[in-house]
């Protein structure tokens, strides 16, 4: 139990101190890893599991969505990635189907890989 307090401080501590950018990085690596419980859930037929870690990957996508600046044109791009995927992730949940969740977790990955080269670039 001490252990995890420990943790538990260690990661609300990374948090705290973390920049915006990588805010965002840890947002996109949580959205990806409650996809690959909902899947490997799907899997073990599991459907609460699903459903629950699905929900999580949907509230990071609209936390995405409510951050987007719309006076910049890119913001209309990305709101329509996130409003697509959005319809994926309620799709695979009604049918509890893997497949719909592979594609979101590939453009999920795309997206994070995509952010941690756009945070190498210097200011």
């Amino acid at each position: 139990m001490l252990a995890n307090r420990g943790y538990a401080a260690y990661a609300n501590n990374k948090i705290q101190t973390a920049s915006p950018g990588e805010l965002t990085l840890m947002l996109y690596d949580g959205a990806i890893k409650f996809c690959n419980i909902a899947i490997a859930a799907v899997e073990e037929k599991d459907f609460n599991k699903a459903h629950d870690n699905i929900m999580k990957v949907e509230r990071i996508i609209e936390e995405f969505q409510g951050t987007l600046n719309f006076k910049y044109p890119v913001a209309k791009d990305f709101d329509n990635v996130y409003k697509y995927l959005l319809q994926r992730l309620i799709e695979a949940n009604m049918k509890k189907d893997k497949d719909i969740l592979e594609e979101v977790l590939k453009h999920l990955r795309t997206m994070r890989d995509t952010w941690k080269e756009v945070m190498k670039r210097p200011n």
